[in-house]
């Protein structure tokens, strides 16, 4: 019998996942706009990179507060406030022309909206509506849904800048993104969402859940290690697409490349989330970050070539993503689902200073040494430090006293 105080596992997957195909497709694409920006506006590619760099952290810095508003008073608001926030911040990066307006739309604004209309957010109503054996399955369904967005979407970011101009192509985007206002009301959860028995969980306070995690050594661990994730996939997302210009290759390369990215990470994050469901997910957690290094200097070893950039693509894709649902997975396993919103919120902030990061001294040390050498190496040394740093992890639950 279903359970009226749940939605339906297809309604949450389907709006969950179409939601996450719009958000994360749109931003995936950015660095396809960092050489025509640049070039029309005059700006150096620290500019660009600034204002992404200061996105992926006021994403991170708002994620904790719009997980707690989700968790308290519903997914549904935070969705609608989030999309609205995307689609004004896209019209202002297209029209900007300082690099401070620039800041302020590609940066500020499209980094608070997507503290609401991404993964934490999605994750939560997943959480509290599917049955907890499925758990890790549903979330690594969700995370390849963004994948597939990336893939999606990336093609389409190339063809709107070539058929219509970088501007024109981002105004365009800002009306696709609203299309998450109606996703919003298949994800409207009921006012109880979760049966709660009170003689067996206690009733915990916003306030006693932070304390818990960020006291928490595991959940310690499992915050620097995902640092090292946002910082590998922004600069690889971002830079990308500049550094293989920069050694000849055409602009469809990179776009190829990134949408490989997108097609390779839907199996990738699909398969971890299944994996994640068997067996320990700190154990496919390091070895996901160790494969990532090996693979970055085997990369830059290589002779460069459109079929050395595919090759590369399609591996790191498998390895995207693939961390989202395990590390999500982790933190629901360890303290429940009530505040996963706010808790995930919390581990995705660390993994956007890291993209911060990642975004900013890619382009901050490309224009002090003219190459992203020392920031290659950067994300090399991290992946090894991200493999080693996961394997203390402890996925027991947390024991709480027992409410009489």
């Amino acid at each position: 019998m279903n359970d009226p105080r749940r939605l339906s596992m297809p309604q949450v997957l389907i709006c969950g996942a179409a939601v996450v195909t719009l958000s994360m497709g749109i931003r995936h694409g950015f660095g396809l706009w960092l050489q025509p920006v640049t070039e029309a506006r005059g700006w150096t590619r620290e500019t660009f990179s600034f204002a992404l760099a200061v996105q992926n952290l006021a994403w991170g810095v708002f994620g904790p507060f719009a997980g707690a508003v989700a968790d308290r008073w519903g997914t549904f608001r935070v969705l609608v406030i989030g999309a609205l926030l995307y689609s004004a911040g896209l019209v202002v990066m297209a029209l900007a022309t300082s690099g401070v307006a620039f800041l302020g739309g590609a940066g500020l604004m499209i980094g608070m909206s997507q503290a609401g209309v991404t993964y934490a957010i999605i994750f939560g109503v997943v959480a509290r509506n599917v049955a907890p054996e499925k758990r890790s399955w549903a979330m690594g369904v969700t995370a390849a849904a963004g994948s597939f967005g990336q893939f999606l979407m990336v093609p389409v970011d190339g063809a709107l800048i070539a058929g219509f101009g970088w501007q024109n192509a981002l105004l365009i985007l800002g009306v696709a993104v609203l299309a998450i206002v109606p996703l919003a009301f298949g994800l409207r959860e009921p006012r109880v969402a979760v049966p709660v028995t009170a003689s067996a969980v206690p009733m915990q306070t916003i306030g006693a859940a932070i304390r818990e995690a960020l006291g928490h050594r595991s959940f310690q661990l499992l915050t620097a290690g995902y640092f090292v994730c946002g910082f590998q996939v922004v600069f690889i997302g971002v830079h990308l697409p500049s550094y293989l210009r920069d050694h000849g290759l055409s602009p469809g390369v990179a776009t190829t490349s990134l949408a490989l990215v997108g097609l390779f990470n839907v199996i990738g994050s699909y398969a971890a989330g299944s994996l994640g469901g068997r067996f320990p997910k700190k154990y496919l957690l390091s070895t996901i970050y160790v494969l990532r290094s090996i693979i970055i200097v085997a990369f830059l070893a290589a002779p460069l070539s459109p079929s050395s950039v595919y090759a590369f693509s399609s591996v790191m894709g498998l390895l995207w993503l693939s961390t989202v649902p395990l590390t999500n997975g982790i933190v629901a396993d360890v303290f429940g689902v009530r505040f996963l919103s706010m808790l995930g919120g919390f581990v995705f902030l660390s993994h956007q200073i890291g993209s911060f990061l990642g975004a900013w001294l890619g382009g901050r040390l490309y224009d002090a040494t003219g190459n992203y050498d020392v920031v290659w190496g950067i994300a090399v040394v991290l992946g090894v430090f991200a493999a080693l740093i996961n394997l203390p992890i402890r996925e027991q639950p947390v024991l709480r006293p027992v409410l009489a």
